[in-house]
């Protein structure tokens, strides 16, 4: 068994897709691999294959093994409830809610459950790629570290450290990162890996030349930008609509300050009829055939804050003038006439108007719903399948209606008019059959082929697998997972 760990100099660096990356290109060459991430503080998850829940973006890294995720590739995930406090997910499940102090005191805990999941790992598997999450240079979170060198030491592994040339200063970025480091910590990175690099190789070449002369390591890659890659995305970062020269049918999203599993949007993204827009904060909310309420970690506030930037009035006017509305997950409770939190499993304890769409109520409960589901678009045949994740019970006359059957029970609800329509169901527009019913329903016009985002998938990998066979020093890396 081989561990090798990628870091980075900073968040969003692009660890996680060169971790996918390699993931892919080790398993093409016949190499048992699977992904790693130690800790991750993520929104968008993934149900798997044992029941428990991952970073989305791990789970992306295991399809690009050829396996199927399981919670022992991510023992601790964080989901942030606000900008203090978070829920904790360990070893797949959830274990409670905890502000930041009280987390960095249970990293001790936190630190047995990731050795021994690391542990399990490795005895099932010849190579783990692991991930570490932000920069190991935030030296006010080094006490107890177990998301980068805290884990790199704890097993003995060499790190890659990897720098995003597109941000700019990728040298002061990779030098600074060095000098903040332990000796020890410092010792175990063999080289570097630059990501994101636009132009001519030869005029960064004096510059790399440097970086070897003064770090006393060398470089062992330059990914070149790879314009349009669209792959499973851990977070926000970079979220960002998509709108075609002459959209059929227009869908808008609020950005939630919570937003949860927006990877749903990906193939609307891709979709040659559909211009999709991200409306952040005190932006104007533009004309649009269909209103899409996405996924949320923290309904209430995050319903709060859609009152607060006017989207609860434009949602009814919207639908005067004949437009449709689509909540996805926590966008399907809002839909509702209330949601009660009575334990305040999200905030506050109490309960909060709907916006009284679908004559329905959710009751937030304890125990998190996490499955795999597939089934059938109602009415029709139309196959559908993805995943559920979400604490809650929706109750009342709206669910007589369901949008879904999935696993031989209904799911969601559609008005009387055919206007407002939810779904607890993550992925609904993942499947060409299903995502082609949904957007014929929802107005598209024409025969436009919906995506086959299972394929895009595919084949973006192997051509992120191409590029880093053409582009590291693959020798190298090999070299230093063993013989």
């Amino acid at each position: 068994m081989a561990t090798l760990m990628i870091q980075g100099t900073t968040s969003d660096a692009g660890k996680s897709t060169l971790v996918a990356g390699l993931c892919r290109a080790l398993a093409r060459r016949g190499v048992s691999v699977a992904p790693f991430k130690p800790q991750n503080m993520a929104l968008n998850s993934a149900v798997t294959a044992d029941g428990g829940e991952i970073g989305r973006s791990t789970a992306l890294q295991a399809a690009a093994s050829g396996l199927a995720p399981h919670a022992d590739m991510n023992p601790v995930l964080l989901k942030p409830e606000s900008d203090q406090g978070a829920q904790v997910i360990l070893d797949g499940r959830v274990h409670g809610h905890m502000g930041a102090i009280d987390y960095h005191a249970f990293k001790r805990q936190a630190r047995e459950a990731v050795l021994a999941a690391w542990e399990r790992l490795s005895r099932r598997y010849d190579v783990i790629l692991a991930e570490g999450a932000g920069s190991p240079a935030e030296i006010n979170l080094r006490d107890n570290d177990i998301a980068n060198m805290g884990f790199a030491e704890a097993i003995d592994c060499p790190v890659l450290l990897v720098g995003d040339i597109d941000r700019g200063g990728v040298f002061a970025q990779l030098m600074g990162t060095l000098a903040l480091l332990a000796d020890s910590e410092r010792a175990r990175i063999p080289g570097f890996i630059i990501n994101r690099f636009r132009g001519d190789l030869a005029l960064l070449e004096p510059g790399l030349d440097w970086l070897a002369d003064h770090a006393g390591k060398p470089v062992l890659g330059v990914l070149p930008y790879l314009q349009g890659l669209l792959l499973d995305a851990e977070d926000g970062v970079g979220l960002v609509g998509h709108e075609t020269g002459e959209p059929t049918l227009r869908i808008v999203v609020p950005a939630l300050p919570r937003i949860s599993n927006h990877t749903d949007l990906d193939p609307l993204r891709l979709h040659p009829g559909v211009s999709l827009t991200i409306v952040g904060p005190d932006r104007p909310i533009p004309p649009a055939d269909i209103i899409l309420l996405p996924g949320s970690k923290a309904t209430a506030s995050d319903l709060a804050w859609l009152r607060y930037q006017g989207w609860e009035a434009a949602i009814h006017r919207h639908l005067r003038y004949g437009g449709k509305v689509l909540g996805v997950c926590g966008g399907f409770q809002m839909l509702g006439e209330a949601i009660d939190d009575p334990d305040g499993l999200e905030g506050s304890a109490g309960s909060v108007p709907g916006l009284g769409l679908l004559p329905m109520r959710t009751r937030l409960v304890p125990g998190k719903q996490l499955r795999n589901v597939r089934g059938t678009l109602q009415p029709g045949s139309s196959p559908v399948s993805g995943y559920e994740i979400h604490n809650g019970v929706t109750e009342g006359p709206a669910l007589a209606r369901p949008l879904m059957d999935l696993d031989g029970r209904p799911d969601g609800a559609v008005s009387e008019d055919g206007q407002v329509m939810g779904t607890y169901l993550h992925g609904l527009f993942d499947m060409a059959p299903a995502c082609a019913a949904l957007l014929r329903r929802l107005g598209l016009e024409g025969e436009d082929a919906a995506v086959d985002y299972a394929a895009h998938r595919e084949r973006e990998l192997e051509c992120l697998a191409d590029a880093i066979e053409a582009h590291l020093d693959m020798a190298a890396i090999q070299r230093l997972l063993g013989p």
